[in-house]
């Protein structure tokens, strides 16, 4: 790329900035200082310790950002709910404490009100089913909070859907599975895909009313890896008017780095930890292991590739971004932090992307996603009232 793209993907991003699918930052705060938000002041320099804070998201041309409200899938039952709690009381606090920079959007028209106020969308997703506890009167209770997506699956299997990463039990959706993605379609949250195996993608896909989104995925044929979209998805997802977020997460982009990672991985349990430490603890663990083992480098070009591929099979109406930083110890070059996404858009800018391409891949694609989520709840929730079936009356 030269100067003059990177200009240009200023311009651009000031025009059309960036919607991210996915940001850990709460579970970092949760992990780092118990949510303790004057020990991890966001708007002042945070990289010692974190990928984003609010200078670094200006940088980067960031307009609105889905936080993720996860919580980790060992984590069952009422434990689980009520950390997705504490997570969307984080999100909120953050709000409140930074009112000049975050404005919470629940809605479309919030993204754009808070576009024209300069401020960031904040949005929240809850990552992985477990979040609801076989519950369809949490998941509406989440909704109420202003949960506007919910990830099927995390890196566990649950009771009614299989993950990518885990051994197939039900075989994609459960009948209760399939319940949970008619709920979210009638109170308007995004069914996301991303983490969930293939199987599942396919039956979410056949039984959503709704347009669907990976909030943070990328294209398998490019890398193969189980966390990635097979191009029949991406041809399927485009076709329900859905939209696929590619990550940065080097293990999911480049092919040399997965088993890299997978060794990564199993150091971190050897010291008595888990892969997705990201404490000062874990981080020590990782880069002793990386300064012994040199790891392959993930680049800008590398996430370029993806997005070249999800645009040839899904076009570029069905493309966003959706980093994952502060969910990932390793981030590629020129992508080490939210400052980076100008660099992305300089790139594309460089293989051929328009202007018009970009706008829709930063911003447009994902409001227009969210507002057709509203639309079918909306006609949904005229038809139908709210569900109480339960996992034992459709699963046994």
């Amino acid at each position: 790329m030269t100067a003059d793209h990177l200009v240009r993907a200023r311009e651009l991003l000031a025009a059309h900035p960036v919607v991210d699918g996915h940001n850990d930052l709460p579970w970092a705060l949760r992990e780092q200082v118990r949510y303790d938000l004057g020990k991890r002041d966001i708007a002042t320099d945070q990289s010692a310790d974190l990928h984003t804070d609010l200078p670094r998201l200006r940088e980067g041309g960031v307009g609105a950002q889905f936080w993720s409200v996860y919580v980790r899938s060992d984590l069952a039952g009422d434990d689980a709910v009520s950390a997705t709690l504490e997570q969307i009381d984080v999100v909120r606090r953050l709000a409140e404490r930074y009112p000049a920079d975050l404005r919470l959007a629940f809605t479309a028209d919030d993204m754009e009100a808070a576009r024209a106020e300069g401020r960031i969308a904040s949005l929240m997703g809850a990552e992985g089913g477990h979040s609801i506890n076989c519950s369809l009167a949490t998941l509406r209770a989440l909704h109420r909070l202003g949960v506007r997506y919910m990830t099927l699956t995390h890196n566990d299997n649950i009771p009614w859907a299989d993950s990518a990463t885990d051994e197939p039990a039900a075989g994609g959706l459960t009948r209760f599975g399939e319940e949970v993605v008619r709920e979210m379609n009638r109170v308007g949250m995004l069914v996301d895909l991303s983490h969930v195996s293939a199987d599942t993608m396919r039956d979410a896909l056949r039984v959503s009313e709704a347009p669907v989104i990976f909030s943070h995925s990328s294209a398998r044929a490019v890398c193969d890896h189980p966390r990635n979209i097979p191009d029949d998805v991406l041809a399927r997802l485009a076709a329900g008017g859905g939209v696929a977020m590619a990550t940065f997460v080097p293990k999911f982009i480049l092919p040399e780095a997965i088993a890299w990672t997978r060794a990564a991985d199993e150091n971190m349990r050897a010291n008595g930890l888990h892969p997705l430490d990201t404490t000062a603890v874990g981080m020590a663990v990782h880069r002793a292991f990386e300064a012994a083992n040199p790891r392959p480098r993930a680049t800008v070009a590398t996430v370029a590739d993806h997005l070249d591929h999800m645009r040839e099979v899904a076009g570029v109406d069905h493309v966003g971004l959706g980093g994952d930083y502060d969910g990932t110890a390793f981030t590629p070059e020129g992508l080490s932090d939210v400052s980076g996404y100008p660099n992305l858009i300089a790139e594309l800018l460089r293989r051929g992307w328009s202007d018009s391409d970009l706008a829709k891949l930063t911003w447009q694609n994902a409001v227009r996603v969210l507002r057709a989520a509203e639309d079918v709840a909306g006609e949904l929730s005229a038809r139908r009232g709210p569900s109480i079936a339960t996992i034992d009356e459709l699963d046994g």
